[in-house]
């Protein structure tokens, strides 16, 4: 009798998850997807997602009749990944939640949170489609947020058997990816004119990495116009050699006989006119799309105070070593003469780039704070707009060693939501991010651009400056309406920085720089860099220094564009007092107790599944 019951049971079972299953393949593939990527250099394997404010759904087209995986990983490695594996048998889409540890086991999650939308297979490709919400509060899931996210992939040509999937081998990879980013729209009016910055065939450096830098002059318009989209133009077959794409606005006083040259960026002889390219105007990193400015504002060209220089920096990345190859990629510019209502302008935030900027090697973490201070933004927004600006997007810039920024925002003495964040910062991923909503900066408000780094692993200092092995903690802010404030930004003072390491005297009159320490006389006539890397540098040592330099009062940056400061340049001010700090916004986790009914319908659709058929006969 219980046999048969049982048996009835499980057909019934079947049953309503074969009519959910193909109610949802239905509905599945009417899904409007808001994003998509390609996550591989051959095609082979396409992403697409969508979100709302509590659950995301992806779609995933692979060019295999085997299982898909899909994961999200700390730092693109597979230890410690939150995982999903799924496919069609014989026309019955199945999936499964797994888990890796640290040794890259890969577990079953007991906790089964991913969702199976629907899934479909021809001849030649997979699809299949699952969603999960945002935030499970399942230990081994991966939160879903604002932050870059680090997507791992992979396939093979057969399905999951009882024994669990079988290695994928090469048919994998990772991808740097902001999941929840707003839609831009990319839409522009057919016929927009538009301009190319570009390579001539550039020969990609025989090295692991490499920067490429070009000058060139901003097309002659006669009126102004507006720049509203910008977009990457990677040459075929480059997709994976071209890292990023940085775009700085340069002095207008340049060298002209050194336009359309190029460089390798950073090198020691690169041309002195590089070097007056400091405003990032635009950033691409792979995996992205481009950038469109709002409906209501664009970037000016064409008048006295808009960029006539710009310098180009290429990121190549070419871990296989290949030679021999020549890129002709860039950027591509559409303007147009019916103006935007606002012109865009960019305020650089941060800590001033110089070498009283340092962290110490071997830190699991370091802190390092730039002030964009209330005297300085009530000096320039105060006289230029009372009535405050508004920044509808951000870029977080650090190198190498930089793992999560915030671009923290107050206002009489409150701590507001931050203006951005990124908690999984990728160097290979930077783009201006857009705000879901956009922020009034008023005179008087203050902003910490906060950069958390990991130096282990490193034996010396690592400095403030230009080169991807120093460090930079940047904030870019593109705003409307443009005012003239080029950099508001801060350096901590550098005396008490030498005093920590026993510095007692420097070598007067300076001559130098970096200047030369005088005594005590283990660091006679050492360069205050030079010593620095001579202390023998701990952890503990570290963080003592690290807690000293967040309370040392800050020099700041207040200028205008070109040479010009505010009064308040040059300003020594102590930093701000954080009474409380805001937390990221979270979701609450649904209470675990009671099954509803998308839990139960999951666990029908498990029950067909051909991994775990076993499992559910039991039941």
């Amino acid at each position: 009798m219980v046999t048969m019951l049982a048996a009835e049971y499980r057909g019934v079972l079947v049953f309503f998850a074969s009519i959910w299953f193909y109610a949802t393949l239905s509905h599945g593939s009417g899904f409007t997807f808001r994003h998509s990527t390609v996550l591989d250099p051959h095609g082979k394997c396409h992403l697409k997602w969508r979100s709302d404010q509590r659950t995301i759904t992806f779609e995933m087209e692979v060019e295999s009749k085997g299982y898909i995986g899909f994961g999200l990983s700390p730092n693109g490695a597979m230890a410690l990944s939150d995982i999903v594996i799924g496919g069609v048998v014989d026309g019955t889409p199945y999936l499964q939640d797994y888990f890796t540890d640290a040794n890259r086991k890969v577990h079953r999650d007991l906790q089964q949170n991913y969702r199976l939308e629907y899934g479909q297979e021809n001849s030649t490709h997979t699809v299949l489609a699952f969603s999960r919400d945002l935030l499970t509060c399942d230990t081994s899931d991966k939160d879903i947020t604002e932050s870059t996210v680090r997507v791992i992939w992979a396939y093979h040509s057969e399905d999951i058997g009882p024994s669990g999937p079988k290695y994928h081998g090469v048919n994998r990879g990772r991808k740097s990816i902001r999941l929840l980013d707003p839609e831009s729209k990319a839409n522009i009016p057919s016929g927009t004119a538009s301009f190319n910055l570009r390579n001539i065939n550039v020969p990609v450096p025989f090295k692991d990495t490499a920067y490429w830098c070009q000058l060139f002059m901003i097309p002659e318009v006669q009126q102004k116009h507006h720049i509203i989209r910008i977009e990457p133009l990677i040459e075929k077959g480059h997709e994976n050699l071209v890292h990023h794409i940085l775009l700085y606005q340069c002095d207008s006083r340049l060298n002209e006989s050194e336009l359309f040259s190029g460089h390798e960026c950073y090198h020691p002889n690169m041309p002195d006119s590089f070097r007056t390219c400091e405003t990032i105007v635009f950033a691409w990193a792979i995996g992205g799309e481009g950038f469109t400015y709002p409906p209501h504002v664009g970037l000016s060209v064409g008048t006295l105070i808009d960029p006539v220089y710009v310098l180009m920096e290429t990121h190549y990345d070419n871990p296989a070593l290949q030679q021999g190859v020549l890129d002709s990629s860039g950027l591509r510019l559409f303007y147009t003469p019916e103006l935007r209502r606002y012109d865009a302008g960019v305020i650089e935030t941060g800590v001033w780039v110089s070498l009283n900027h340092m962290l110490p090697p071997g830190m699991p973490e370091y802190v390092s704070e730039g002030h964009c201070t209330h005297e300085c933004l009530q000096e320039s927004l105060g006289q230029e707009m009372p009535s405050g600006v508004s920044v509808f997007a951000v870029l977080m810039h650090a190198h190498l060693a930089g793992r999560a920024i915030r671009t923290r925002h107050f206002r009489k003495q409150k701590e507001l939501q931050p203006l951005s964040h990124d908690e999984g910062f990728d160097f290979n991923f930077q783009e201006f991010q857009l705000l879901n909503d956009e922020r009034l900066l008023l005179p008087g408000d203050n902003l910490i651009t906060e950069c958390k780094y990991t130096t282990k692993g490193r034996q010396n200092m690592t400095w403030g400056g230009l080169s991807t092995r120093d460090e930079m903690c940047l904030s870019y802010l593109l705003y409307y309406p443009r005012v003239n404030l080029a950099r508001c930004e801060s350096v901590p003072g550098i005396y008490r920085q030498l005093t920590f390491i026993g510095v007692k005297e420097i070598q007067v009159p300076v001559t130098t720089w970096p200047y030369l320490i005088k005594s005590p006389k283990k660091y006679s006539n050492l360069s205050f860099t030079e010593a620095m890397d001579k202390y023998r540098w701990s952890k503990k040592k570290g963080r003592s220094f690290n807690q000293m330099v967040l309370q040392l009062p800050i020099t700041a940056r207040c200028t205008k564009w070109g040479k010009e400061d505010w009064e308040t340049e040059g300003m020594i001010v102590s930093p701000p007092e954080v009474k409380s700090e805001v937390k990221l916004p979270s979701m609450m986790c649904r209470s675990a107790s009671g099954l509803n009914t998308g839990v139960v319908l999951l666990l029908f659709t498990m029950c067909l599944t051909y991994s775990i058929v076993q499992s559910c006969s039991s039941l």
